[in-house]
């Protein structure tokens, strides 16, 4: 078991090696298959799996951001902004628990 310095060593290392490596190609199709396909169990696997030149924290970011099936584009309707308005004077600037509630 590594400690904490240990493990946020290896997590700089592996982010710093990302980019290093040239890991930024692949087209993301393939991710969104793979995912519907398998699942999203474990990213650290998914890069080799799929055969994506990327790194296991590019293709997760990129899958939760932007790929995913629930996410919401456009503009917001009239109902959502007075939630938004609502949840913001009740929790305050928590956007993750307000954008949760959407």
């Amino acid at each position: 078991m590594r400690s904490f310095q240990e493990e946020k060593a290896y997590n700089l290392f592996a982010v710093l090696n990302c980019d290093k490596a040239g890991l930024k190609k692949g087209p993301w199709t393939i991710l969104v298959s793979y995912i519907q396909e398998h699942d999203s169990g474990n990213w650290r696997v998914v890069p080799t799996n799929t055969g994506l030149l990327r790194c296991s924290k590019s293709c997760r970011l990129r899958w939760t951001n932007y790929l995913r099936p629930g996410i919401k584009r456009g503009n917001f309707t009239e109902h959502e902004e007075k939630m938004i308005i609502h949840l913001q004077a009740l929790l305050g600037n928590m956007y993750s628990n307000n954008l949760g509630v959407l």
